[in-house]
């Protein structure tokens, strides 16, 4: 329990108050100059740094307090910790070279050593030609000396070092060998103001006179020699200083007025000692102030050095302090080679904008750097994430922008086909109805079936208006008209095919059997029969209005390429491939029943009814959507889905409207504009006669192609027609056209 105040250890197993609870000192633990040297590696923005240390209580312990503040900071990172023997073999310092450079990235080194292993450690750098790959950081046991530089300058250049903050002494040049001991003038009493009756009861009460003045001159005899001041001669003064201030606050509390000790000093308790030395405050001999916290330990002051060489002339040189806090001058540094450049120690480099870390297990200052690649944006610096299903990383995935929303325009190549031709099947459709009008009570008009003619007309019309409704911009009402008349016309159309090739077959098959006619042929039946085939389809769109309401969607997965640069949002009506074929599967029933019926009646000849144009319509109507199919659905994955689906389908309905618009109506328009002479009544036969004509014509069409301008067919039917006439039966007589 005898308290002691060094001046040297800075070992941080000194702060140890378990260990070593009478132990004071007035320099810094080492654990404040690894916390400086943190600092300092944190300020110059490395992140990865190797240790080097003798072995020994002060090197493994100053590393392991690096390591520790390193570890309570973070953002530094040992790379290895390389320790020197206390006797090595030859060539250990340049195997210990080569282990540091195992880990070349990790530039700089921590080094806590003696002067003896940092002057080796330096000439093996040089042996292995890596002078200014290494930034040496020295801990005290460097400082600012001369020794372990000495002609390995270059080696050293730009060595950082730190060295407890400390003056030079004024008058302690006395202590030069030139000068007697006895000449000083260094006296306990006028330098710590200590009555001289303290100190005489603590030499045994005996007064210390001081001697006689030295003169002037002898002073001076130190100042131009080659000696160099101790750098711990601060610490020495301020120990000392420490001590007296303790023992004289304790004899001024506890021996009030009474000169030397008195009993309750006599001996002095170890334990009340301590009490009265932690608590000292006063301004040290440097001019700061000497203070102790609970571990007996002072506070961290520290000046920094940088070796520099300048003009050829090498130099330690300030460059900042650390006092609880660093103060780093930077631009006041220079590095290996001259430049001010700051030379990097840093494991892996900062990843790119975009770019996540991964770190290599163990090492948290080394990572990979991951591209947030495909829809993911940069949330932190460890993680992606993915954007919201309608947004698009930016060009360096640093954050989502909304996805662009397309529709089809009106000025695209997509849409001018379709819409032209639209346009002349309207313009072409309206012509007809027109002439067909104007000509209402022409025999043509009246022999094609007037009320069906317009019925299959409004059909086409709206097959060629359809196409603007698809290339519309999508909304409520757009779409629910999409609904009605996208399947609406073509089904008007078949509809009225239909009743008409149904009509032919029912009339030439109840012929075959009787006289009599078939149920359900005049013109008000058949508009109720395509009505009421129409209706079928209205009946199932307005389900689908009820089970569905119509609205428009935004589709982001039909063009969500691989590269997100072309990701496109789709403005569309909600109908699915699904639907539209639903939509238009009862129409293409229409369509191959009534092809059914053309090819039954394709053996009436023309001259008699128009089963033959309806066939020709159905078989090239049939081809069209044979070839609509797969291209339709073998585009559902091309990144131009909408423009090729929207512009197949639109121009196939406009072709089929077309095939039944030229090949039914515009002969009929033709005969009436340009040969009005065709535009005649014909004579009226009998159903029986008319079916057994057509009958007959078949049996001997072969023999009719010996004869010259079908002799065969016109003699044929002269002789059915006069046969008829002579057996004066009751029938129904029909033009040829009507049928």
């Amino acid at each position: 329990q005898i308290p002691q105040i060094s001046y040297a250890s800075t070992a941080p197993d000194l702060s140890d108050n378990s260990r070593y609870d009478f132990f004071s000192r007035v320099v810094p633990s080492d654990t404040y100059q690894a916390q400086a040297m943190v600092d300092i590696v944190k300020a110059l923005k490395w992140n990865y740094v190797s240790t080097l240390a003798s072995e020994g209580s002060y090197g493994e312990s100053g590393v392991e307090a690096f390591i520790q503040k390193s570890r309570e900071d973070g953002g530094v990172c040992v790379a290895q910790s390389v320790k020197i023997p206390r006797e090595p073999k030859p060539g250990e310092f340049d195997k210990i070279i080569r282990r540091l450079l195992e880990t070349s990235h990790a530039r700089a080194v921590i080094i806590f050593a003696n002067e003896d292993d940092i002057r080796r450690v330096l000439e093996a750098a040089k042996r292995a030609n890596q002078t200014g790959h290494f930034i040496w950081m020295g801990s005290d046991s460097w400082g600012s000396k001369i020794a372990p530089v000495l002609h390995l300058e270059e080696v050293a250049e730009g060595s950082v070092t730190i060295l407890p903050k400390r003056v030079s002494v004024r008058g302690m040049g006395c202590w030069s060998p030139e000068l007697a001991l006895l000449n000083c003038r260094f006296w306990l009493v006028g330098s710590f103001g200590c009555s001289s009756h303290i100190l005489g009861g603590l030499a045994g009460a005996q007064k210390v006179e001081p001697p006689s003045p030295v003169p002037a001159d002898r002073e001076r005899i130190g100042q131009d020699s080659s000696y160099e001041q101790e750098g711990k001669v601060q610490f020495v003064i301020d120990a000392v200083y420490a001590m007296g201030h303790a023992l004289h606050n304790m004899h001024k509390n506890l021996c009030p007025g009474k000169v030397g000790l008195c009993p309750r000093m006599d001996p002095v308790d170890g334990v009340e000692l301590l009490k009265y030395i932690r608590s000292v405050n006063f301004s040290g001999i440097a001019g700061t102030p000497v203070t102790f916290n609970e571990n007996g330990d002072a506070p961290g002051r520290y000046d920094i050095y940088q070796y520099q060489i300048r003009n050829s002339t090498p130099e330690y040189k300030v460059i900042g302090q650390w006092t609880d806090h660093l103060h780093l001058k930077v631009e006041n540094m220079l590095w290996p080679g001259g430049g001010s450049q700051q030379p990097s120690s840093i494991c892996s480099l900062p990843c790119k904008p975009g770019e996540r870390k991964k770190l290599v297990k163990g090492i948290p200052c080394c990572w990979h750097c991951e591209r947030c690649d495909g829809y993911q944006y940069q949330l932190d610096e460890f993680h992606c994430k993915r954007c919201h299903f309608n947004e698009r990383p930016n060009e360096n995935h640093t954050s989502c922008t909304p996805i662009p929303i397309i529709k089809l325009e009106w000025s695209s190549p997509w849409a001018v086909v379709p819409v032209f031709i639209a346009v002349v099947g309207i313009l072409a459709t309206l012509f007809v109805v027109i002439t067909f009008v104007r000509y209402n009570d022409t025999p043509i008009v009246k022999a094609s079936g007037r009320e069906l003619s317009y019925v299959l007309l409004t059909g086409i019309f709206l097959c060629y208006a359809t196409t603007f409704l698809m290339i519309a911009e999508p909304d409520l009402s757009t779409c629910s008209l999409r609904r009605i008349f996208l399947g609406l016309g073509m089904s008007i159309s078949y509809a009225a095919l239909l009743t008409k090739t149904n009509r032919i077959y029912r009339i030439f098959e109840q012929g075959k059997k009787s006289v009599s006619a078939p149920r359900f042929i005049s013109p008000a039946s058949q508009l109720v029969i395509t009505f009421s085939l129409i209706s079928l389809q209205l009946v199932g769109v307005c389900i689908w209005f009820i089970v569905d309401p119509s609205h428009s969607v935004i589709d982001y997965e039909d063009q969500r390429t691989t590269n997100p640069h072309f990701a496109r949002g789709i403005l569309k009506c909600d109908i699915s491939d699904l639907s539209l074929i639903c939509l238009l599967g009862y129409s293409m029933l229409l369509m191959v029943t009534c092809t059914v019926y053309a090819i039954k009646t394709r053996g009436v000849p023309e001259t008699f009814n128009e089963a033959k144009p309806i066939g020709f319509t159905m078989y090239t109507t049939c081809i069209v959507w044979l070839a609509f199919i797969p291209i339709f659905f073998g585009t559902s994955q091309s990144a131009e889905k909408m423009y090729i689906q929207t512009t197949t389908l639109t121009i196939s309905v406009s072709l089929s409207a077309s095939v039944s618009l030229g090949m039914l109506y515009m002969p009929k328009v033709y005969i009436i504009l340009f040969h009005p002479e065709q535009n005649v009544p014909k004579r009226k036969r009998s159903l029986k006669a008319v079916v057994t004509a057509a009958t007959m014509s078949n049996k001997f069409s072969q023999k009719g192609g010996f004869r010259p301008n079908g002799e065969a067919k016109s003699e044929l039917c002269e002789n059915l027609e006069t046969q008829a006439l002579a057996t004066k039966q009751t029938y129904v007589s029909y033009s040829n056209h009507a049928i």
